[in-house]
């Protein structure tokens, strides 16, 4: 579903790297080769094409054919679809989807309406604690703050973010922060610094955490030239 009037930001991240080893995005993604194919591979599947669409929270490797690829993740877009791991986008919605890798104004808006149905109002409260949550990466919003400030049970609050998020609470917080800490290091800043300003307990979690979602740990996508940006 699409969400009314909660500004999602989409990461962009481009690297020029050979290959992501075995992780899971989070959140559903949508890569393309920099000069070239690109293959998926998860569980006896491989989906190769200039274009791919990934489903999030299954494991999976990436090929990259040459001059490595363009990732945009897609956080808040809730996806339901048969297909195991990857899809080959073609036609329009594959150039809509190059467009929003590149931050053409309006393509990930377009992106987003083409990959979903429906949309549902998300209560003012919880949007602006899911935008502090984005902004302020070092904020420790515990559970019980997120149920006051939405005054209502805690188990109902967590039901009512997971279902606006597509994550979990603690998930998000961690996504959120993990996404910070990976623009910056793309920005030039190091790897320690980057772990301390996303509130990462030190370089190892960050890098443990970095492996896990993105397929290569942060000195890799620093050898690989990554560049990142927010749209």
């Amino acid at each position: 579903m699409s969400r009314v009037g909660l500004p999602f930001p989409a990461s962009v991240f481009s690297v020029d790297v050979e290959h992501l080893g075995a992780h899971c995005n989070p959140v559903p993604c949508v890569i393309a080769g920099r000069r070239g194919s690109v293959s998926v591979l998860s569980a006896g599947e491989q989906v190769t094409g200039d274009v791919l669409f990934i489903r999030p929270g299954v494991e999976h490797k990436v090929i990259c054919a040459e001059g490595g690829i363009n990732a945009i993740y897609l956080d808040g877009l809730t996806w339901s679809g048969s297909f195991p791991c990857a899809q080959r986008l073609q036609g329009r919605l594959a150039d809509i989807a190059v467009d929003a890798l590149f931050q053409e104004a309006g393509a990930q808006t377009e992106l987003r309406d083409w990959l979903t149905s429906g949309a549902t109002t998300i209560p003012q409260q919880l949007s602006v604690a899911i935008e502090t949550i984005i902004a302020e990466p070092m904020l420790r919003l515990s559970q019980l703050e997120l149920a006051n400030r939405l005054k209502m049970e805690r188990t109902r609050a967590l039901r009512m973010f997971k279902a606006a998020t597509g994550l979990t609470f603690r998930r998000f917080k961690q996504w959120s922060a993990l996404q910070h800490a990976a623009r910056r290091i793309a920005a030039g800043e190091l790897v320690r610094t980057a772990a301390m300003d996303a509130g990462f307990a030190d370089t190892a979690h960050l890098t443990r955490t970095f492996r896990a979602s993105f397929g290569l740990t942060p000195s890799e996508a620093i050898a690989g030239g990554a560049r990142a940006g927010a749209s």
